[in-house]
């Protein structure tokens, strides 16, 4: 028994001596953290030296915004001394390794979070446009037609004649309209602008009225070079309830948003952001 008891002392001992003569990084100084870097990397196998490297470089410029930590590259020993802190005190070659290891699988984690909470932003932003166009498509544009009057003066007046049915459930007080104005031997429109329309009384559900619309006489509707065989096409843009509240005005993705929707579907596509929060316990 006190054979045994010697032998286990024994071996615990030359555990903790074999433990304890692994170098360790000292950044207490410059110079004691450059000497101990390469210390540290010569006592690791060939093998483990490049993720050694890495894995310095990694820690190191971990609290540098801008560096791609996945791709870094190997710095040397001053670079490591500039650099280094307390993350990296006190550490083995192995336990420098599995550090640099962890920050980046947490980074990871973080970018795809950020990435998938981009996602179900844009996803929801996208739906509530398309859900509002489709409501605003309820109210639609039955005619319209533009031409020149001759007021009782003898005065040369424009008038757009529209009709409008409302297919929504909303009481409608206010129409914004686009409207272009072009003829067939003519590439630019002779008119091409944004309007708005105040409905007196505003228009109920279900219901069908035609207005004679006079725009300024003097601004580009009121051209007097503008031909007689001009083509109005009218476009809703917008529309304001009984309050003179905007209805369905949810915009659409720009341009760089529905590229970044496609890449991030293509990446993360059937992930649900919400899905991916881990429950506490």
């Amino acid at each position: 028994m006190w054979s045994l008891l010697r032998l286990s002392a024994l071996s615990l001992t030359t555990l903790m001596i074999a433990g304890c003569s692994d170098p360790k990084i000292d950044t207490s100084s410059m110079p004691a953290a450059v000497v101990s870097v390469e210390k540290v990397r010569n006592s690791l196998p060939t093998y483990k030296r490049d993720e050694f490297d890495q894995a310095l470089t990694i820690i190191a410029m971990s609290s540098f915004s801008g560096i791609d930590l996945l791709n870094a590259g190997r710095m040397n020993a001053a670079e490591i001394a500039e650099s280094a802190n307390a993350y990296m005190h006190g550490l083995t070659g192995d336990e420098i390794i599995d550090r640099a290891d962890k920050m980046l699988r947490e980074r990871r984690a973080r970018e795809r979070e950020q990435a998938l909470q981009t996602l179900d932003r844009l996803e929801t932003k996208q739906a509530s446009a398309v859900h509002d166009q489709q409501q605003r498509a309820q109210v639609s544009i039955e005619n319209a037609d533009y031409y020149i009057s001759t007021s009782p003066y003898g005065a040369f007046e424009p008038v757009i004649d529209l009709q409008v049915t409302n297919g929504s459930d909303e009481v409608i007080s206010e129409l914004f309209l686009h409207g272009t104005l072009t003829s067939p031997d003519r590439e630019t429109p002779w008119v091409d602008e944004t309007f708005y329309y105040v409905i007196a009384g505003g228009l109920a559900p279900g219901e069908t009225a035609q207005w004679s619309l006079a725009p300024n006489r003097f601004g580009p509707w009121g051209n007097n070079q503008i031909p007689r065989n001009t083509q109005l096409t009218l476009t809703l843009q917008g529309i304001n309830d009984a309050q003179d509240e905007p209805l369905w005005d949810s915009p659409p993705l720009s341009d760089n948003e529905t590229a970044k929707l496609k890449a991030l579907r293509a990446e993360y596509g059937g992930i649900n952001a919400h899905a991916t929060q881990q429950p506490d316990g």
